[in-house]
């Protein structure tokens, strides 16, 4: 029997959204073969719409929830195997409860919100025919906490010490928009640093062949510069008003940018490309079953 890793644990789990205990069992008795494990889910009942290799569930909705004294907000990713879905009444239902569920309970791993809303899940899964997975949940508790949802793709918490909602949510707009990676230059690691240097110096081989090293270093200390600027939030220009970096903007105010979250649908999954054609057929095949 092949060894049940954690890893493929976790691509059973992905591929058919069941918990990582059913998984695990289901692998076991498959003596390790994914393959077997998913048809043997189906055949049970337990899963309607698992899915074979490539047909990732990489689309859905994110959803953004913030509390009345603007302390608090949770946002959370929610997907399925096409947008078509993400944007039919069953599916905002089940992200909306899912939602509420998740900031009733001040829940700060997705976990035992995927536990709670299984049977939610299951049913859902078995009306539409498509897999559906809550992937990620992130609770944000501070001084001022704002958000920002675009469309049901984007969305973004920011929090704040001092300033306003309004300013927290132009800060979380300005977030969706420029998807800075870090909030300020000290948190960019010196492994990033180091490898954005190889690069810089590989793509400009040719331009920097013969000049003194000190002026090489002057290139590379340039453009480290603007790596730092374009991948920090404080240090990035504000989408609104380029004239003003988005940390001067937070001074002016009075306030200071604690940190921020961004999720945009499917990201880091890799997904198989579908055409059209293909899509609708699944459609309506599924909706057959």
């Amino acid at each position: 029997m092949a060894e049940i890793t954690a890893a493929l644990v976790k691509e059973l789990r992905e591929r058919t959204g069941q918990g990582m205990m059913e998984c695990k069992k289901a692998l076991v008795a498959a003596g390790g073969d994914i393959e077997k494990a998913i048809d043997d889910m189906r055949a049970s009942g337990a899963i309607k719409a698992a899915k074979k290799a490539g047909n990732i569930a990489a689309e859905g909705s994110i959803a953004v929830k913030v509390s009345d004294d603007n302390k608090a907000a949770v946002i959370i990713e929610v997907n399925a195997q096409t947008d078509f879905l993400a944007l039919q009444d069953d599916f905002k239902a089940f992200v909306a409860d899912s939602l509420e569920k998740a900031f009733a309970d001040k829940l700060t791993d997705a976990a035992p919100l995927v536990a709670a809303q299984e049977s939610a899940r299951e049913a859902l899964v078995a009306k539409c025919g498509e897999n559906v997975n809550i992937r990620r949940l992130t609770r944000v508790e501070g001084d001022v906490v704002g958000a920002y949802l675009h469309g049901h793709r984007i969305g973004v918490l920011v929090s704040l010490k001092g300033g306003s909602a309004e300013l927290a949510k132009e800060i979380a707009m300005h977030v969706a928009a420029s998807n800075p990676q870090f909030l300020d230059p000290s948190q960019v690691s010196e492994e990033a640093v180091a490898k954005e240097k190889e690069i810089f110096l590989a793509l400009n081989a040719d331009k920097i062949a013969g000049k003194p090293e000190n002026i090489v270093e002057n290139m590379v200390k340039g453009r480290i510069n603007k790596f730092l600027a374009e991948a920090s939030l404080v240090e990035q220009p504000f989408v609104k008003d380029p004239e003003v970096k988005v940390g001067d903007l937070a001074k002016k105010a009075g306030a200071e940018i604690v940190s921020f979250v961004r999720y945009e649908v499917g990201e880091g999954i890799e997904k198989a490309e579908v055409d059209f054609a293909a899509e609708v057929a699944a459609q309506l095949a599924a909706s057959k079953q």
